[in-house]
């Protein structure tokens, strides 16, 4: 089974944006943003991923990744 890598921290740095600052401008607490960026969390809301594109001027292709395991 793959898995989904979550590549905010990568986003937040072209944007040079702190979590801090990004948790203020969508108003999500820096707690549940860090386990969005430590690859923690076992959900998103499509609101929140919205918002955080917003926020980053980037796609969902930007932030989330799947990675297959070649294991067959």
């Amino acid at each position: 089974m793959g898995k989904i890598i979550v590549n905010l921290d990568v986003e937040l740095a072209k944007n040079k944006m702190t979590l801090t600052e990004l948790s203020e401008i969508v108003d999500i607490t820096l707690p549940n943003l860090s386990i969005l960026k430590n690859n923690k969390a076992k959900a998103i809301r499509f609101s929140t991923l919205e918002k955080i594109c917003e926020a980053l001027n980037c796609d969902v292709s930007d932030i989330l990744k799947y990675e297959a395991n070649d294991e067959r």
